[in-house]
């Protein structure tokens, strides 16, 4: 099974990509490889990620995309579960995720 992807969260990728093409072409590919690989281990484990309670409600996880600075932020009681967001991990998180 794979995760979803929201509306924001579909942008997030598209966004991301398109930065990470900009300088790195190669980069950008395997970004999307590792986006993919993502969902589908979130889809297949969805308690894989981490809460983060000081940042967001019970319902999300964080997962950390393999090799890039990017979190995927996901409603893990979701079946199957949902990608909320796809943020940078240097972004104002809290600030970004307060109206999850």
């Amino acid at each position: 099974m794979m995760a979803g992807l929201s509306r924001l969260a579909n942008a997030d990728l598209k966004e991301a990509g398109v930065w990470i093409r900009k300088n790195n072409p190669t980069a950008a590919l395997k970004f999307r490889k590792a986006a993919a690989e993502a969902l589908r281990l979130i889809g297949s484990n969805p308690e894989i990620g981490v809460q983060k309670l000081e940042m967001l409600p019970g319902k999300y996880r964080v997962f950390v995309l393999n090799r890039f600075p990017y979190v995927m932020i996901y409603n893990h009681q979701r079946r199957p579960p949902v990608v909320a967001r796809i943020l940078h991990g240097a972004r104002d998180l809290p600030t970004l995720l307060q109206d999850l």
